[in-house]
């Protein structure tokens, strides 16, 4: 099975990068593949435009852009996001991507009369985030909770697609970030683990 692990952090050194990597190793020492989606290294476009506008009232076909992305999405059994927290939400250029390529008659349909087709319901998701605020802020004024409703319910349920996992990586008690190494290696080793049980059945 295939994993579409996608990055935005500026940075290719960062912990969020090495996060990604090593949950990647996880992936591939399950006996599966992972490509790693770096939006930043591929200069992807995040800026919602008059196409997409026009793409989003079903008046236009998706830019090739967009369009490549949608099939690196179809090609995944999987789709993890790797990301920094930013504003107590993700960073501007994944939020792009998504504003982009989840678009309306791909991810979702807005069917006349108020219906809505949710089309991403066999696309299993992985949300890795990493703040840089410790967990007493995140519980005093509830931005775990507003992360989880905005991104995980607000986005992903709305389009269909299963959050499996929503992990928030947090500052470490001390300044060695293995435990969160060794955590994304665990994520990207179970990520088709339920998939390989019901195949088993």
């Amino acid at each position: 099975m295939h994993a579409l692990i996608v990055v935005a952090h500026p940075d290719p050194r960062s912990l969020t990068h090495t996060v990604a990597a090593r949950l990647a190793e996880g992936v591939s020492l399950a006996g599966h593949s992972a490509e790693i989606a770096d939006l930043m290294a591929e200069g992807f476009d995040p800026r919602f435009n008059a196409n997409d506008h026009a793409v989003h009232l079903k008046q236009a076909a998706p830019s090739a852009d967009v369009l490549a992305e949608q099939a690196r999405i179809d090609r995944a059994d999987a789709l993890v996001l790797v990301y920094p927290v930013y504003w107590w939400s993700m960073p501007g250029l994944l939020k792009g991507w998504i504003d982009r390529v989840f678009a309306n008659g791909w991810a979702y349909d807005e069917i006349p009369g108020g219906k809505l087709e949710k089309k991403l319901g066999c696309l299993p998701v992985h949300l890795v985030a990493l703040g840089g605020a410790g967990q007493g802020t995140y519980q005093r004024h509830g931005y775990s909770g507003a992360m989880k409703t905005q991104i995980d319910h607000g986005i992903f349920d709305f389009c269909g697609a299963p959050v499996v996992t929503s992990e928030l990586l947090l500052p470490p008690d001390t300044q060695e970030p293995g435990a969160h190494l060794d955590t994304a290696r665990a994520i990207g080793g179970r990520l088709f683990q339920a998939a390989e049980q019901v195949e088993a059945a």
